[in-house]
């Protein structure tokens, strides 16, 4: 487990948070940079300035961009969308008092593991052409 939380990745300053999303909004961070944490604080930052609905758009716009940009593998909305529902509800339930930091930081701790995905979803589901091009809810258990 200590190795694990030495990888965490853990911010100093809204600075560094706005440097990902920058990064990011303009394709310049590379593939191999753009890590799930790296994801997860952007969709962090999206959702603390937008509503759901908004950085949604923002998120999924981002992502498509990056990816014609990079060349790299294709947009996938249920996972798209299941992450920024998870960081909503963080937010909502536990970020409401601490700063940007803390609260990114926080997130990251808690939801480092991208695999946590599958305790939602089955295989089957999650990897179904029609998951990939439209939301589906979670078949193992609700977010």
């Amino acid at each position: 487990m200590a190795d694990k939380l030495h990888s965490t990745k853990t911010y100093r300053t809204v600075g560094e948070i706005k440097e990902i999303v920058r990064k990011f909004e303009t394709c310049i961070i590379a593939p191999s940079e753009f890590s799930h944490q790296a994801h997860l604080t952007v969709a962090l930052w999206y959702l603390s300035h937008f509503p759901f609905d908004e950085a949604a758009e923002l998120m999924r716009d981002g992502l498509r961009r990056f990816i014609k940009q990079h060349n790299a593998a294709g947009y996938h909305e249920t996972i798209t969308v299941f992450w920024l529902k998870l960081v909503r509800r963080f937010l909502d339930e536990t970020a409401a008092d601490q700063t940007l930091i803390d609260a990114a930081n926080e997130l990251l701790q808690k939801f480092d593991d991208s695999k946590l995905l599958l305790q939602f979803y089955s295989h089957d589901v999650i990897h179904s052409e029609t998951a990939r091009v439209m939301w589906v809810e979670p078949d193992r258990k609700r977010i």
